[in-house]
């Protein structure tokens, strides 16, 4: 087998492995592909004669390959990563390929996606690294241009980020209907006290980069500061069923384009997570409820 063909035989066994590290280092399948993409055209440039361990290599690629990307885009924040990208799903899960579903049924969550996005480039690279796929320090230092030390504190960080927006939800669906119903209608109405009480006092809301864009607070925390956000809007807004939970979205034309995860623990909103970029959209289950 000649070298070239070996390579190609070797990248084509890594591409499922390599695409699950872009992905949840760039939340975008598209984005993803074409990080893989460009990890084979170094690999296909480079002299990999001399490399023991092709696979770690590979990680290292794309991982510095993403990077590049998470710097570029915090760089020009002011272009919307969803006019940018094409819409991911065009049919059913069914018209993909294995790989594919198999990675978007391992993906994770878009509430999380929107976490990650809160994070620094090199903490979010240190954090999908160490604590998804269990690369060691010393190989990711190598990647963010760090100490091992310094990149264990960024992983570190990023993970306090993470565990911190961690709630168990409430499992009962009818009171989960009734909470947000409650929020909304005293939202629309301006009924401060009322939103209050359907807030827990550590609530936070979070929106993602295309929200911001949009003209949303990246991070709103407390009772009274998320009240006031929503005291007398959210007029246009629909209760709906997102990802199994309640939650309620922003659907001009019946297209949701805003989508708010809403969180319940305890009978009170805990957080509210707002997602705006059209791919992630695609990937969230919404079912519309009656108002």
């Amino acid at each position: 087998m000649e070298q070239t063909d070996w390579l190609i035989e070797r990248f084509e066994a890594s591409r499922t492995h390599l695409r699950a590290v872009a992905y949840r280092m760039l939340g975008s399948y598209n984005e993803a592909d074409d990080a893989v993409q460009e990890t084979w055209l170094r690999l296909d440039r480079a002299d990999s004669s001399g490399v023991e361990n092709l696979d770690g290599w590979l990680t290292t690629i794309v991982a510095r390959v993403c990077l590049d990307r998470l710097r570029s885009r915090r760089s020009r924040r002011e272009e919307p990563l969803g006019a940018q990208l094409p819409e991911l799903l065009d049919g059913p899960i069914d018209d993909l390929d294995p790989a594919h579903q198999a990675l978007m049924a391992d993906s994770i969550g878009p509430a999380l996606l929107v976490v990650l996005d809160l994070l620094g480039p090199a903490e979010r690279v240190a954090f999908v690294l160490h604590d998804i796929f269990a690369v060691p320090f010393d190989e990711i230092s190598q990647i963010v241009g760090r100490s091992p030390d310094a990149s264990r504190q960024l992983a570190s960080r990023a993970r306090r980020r993470v565990q911190g927006t961690t709630a168990v939800r409430d499992p009962d669906l009818a009171r989960q209907r009734e909470v947000v119903d409650a929020f909304l209608a005293a939202s629309r109405t301006g009924d401060f006290d009322a939103l209050l009480a359907m807030l827990d006092p550590g609530v936070f809301l979070r929106a993602d980069d295309t929200a911001v864009r949009m003209g949303a607070t990246r991070e709103v925390h407390g009772a009274v500061a998320v009240a006031s956000t929503f005291s007398g809007r959210a007029q246009a807004a629909q209760p709906a069923l997102v990802n199994g939970a309640a939650g309620f979205v922003w659907a001009p034309g019946g297209q949701p384009q805003v989508v708010f995860d809403v969180t319940i623990s305890n009978g009170r909103i805990v957080a509210i997570d707002q997602v705006a970029d059209r791919e992630r959209i695609t990937q969230i289950e919404v079912v519309f409820l009656d108002n």
